[in-house]
């Protein structure tokens, strides 16, 4: 099992917040902690990330022991990133959507690439066959309904579909995720759900209530993994 700390602009513009959010999500059982580079991000806005900034979070990450993860939106940050030669990279929906050009840049790089899907309309089709590639049904709403989530896969056993990145209120379908087979969960993260800063806060877990996830998530996986 992977869990993937989603912490985004969850720091609320404010870079110092990063380092608690980082601990935190180690603290909280989490193997990646996942950042957005190029999504509102220029020097005037609440995600400006440069260089500087990036080095930094890798410390942090390797302070705490746990990976630190990008999310890359447009050529100038796939161009930093390299600088890092980043063990894996995460594209987004819009990215896949939107940019193919710049999606098969990415997965050339041969790292491992995480890939969501929430924007892609045909879940049975997808873009790239790409052996690098981990494939994570999403759907882009903020946050997702049981209506929203209808389609969500009954089996992840065999499918090239092997994660889910969850954009719904509690943790209770990230697990049923996993009763199904999903090997990778990315959850949202935060230190204060009750923030309303952006939307993101609301559909996001506190540590606590992460660890719970991990916890409970990785012993479904044991017994599944046993053959319980």
């Amino acid at each position: 099992m992977i869990f993937i700390s989603e912490i985004g602009l969850n720091y609320n513009g404010h870079f110092p917040n990063c380092y608690e959010l980082i601990k935190q999500s180690k603290l909280a059982g989490a193997d990646i902690a996942k950042f957005q580079l190029g999504w509102r991000g220029k020097p005037d806005e609440i995600n400006f990330l440069n260089e500087d900034r990036v080095n930094q979070l890798i410390k942090w990450g390797k302070e705490h022991k746990i990976e630190i993860m990008f999310s890359i939106f447009n050529q100038e940050s796939l161009d930093l990133i390299k600088k890092f030669n980043p063990n894996s990279i995460k594209i987004a929906s819009r990215t896949i959507k939107n940019d193919l050009d710049l999606s098969k840049k990415i997965i050339s790089l041969k790292k491992t690439t995480y890939i969501s899907l929430g924007m892609w309309e045909d879940k049975s089709k997808l873009p790239f066959d790409n052996k690098n590639i981990k494939y994570m049904w999403c759907k882009s709403n903020y946050p997702t309904t049981d209506e929203d989530l209808k389609y969500l896969p009954k089996n992840f056993f065999k499918s090239k579909i092997v994660g889910y990145s969850d954009h719904s209120i509690g943790i209770e379908t990230a697990l049923l995720t996993i009763s199904r087979g999903a090997q990778i969960v990315e959850k949202h993260f935060t230190l204060d759900k009750k923030s309303t800063f952006i939307r993101d806060h609301i559909l996001s877990a506190e540590p606590a209530e992460f660890k719970l996830l991990v916890d409970i998530g990785r012993e479904i996986n044991r017994k599944i993994s046993y053959g319980v």
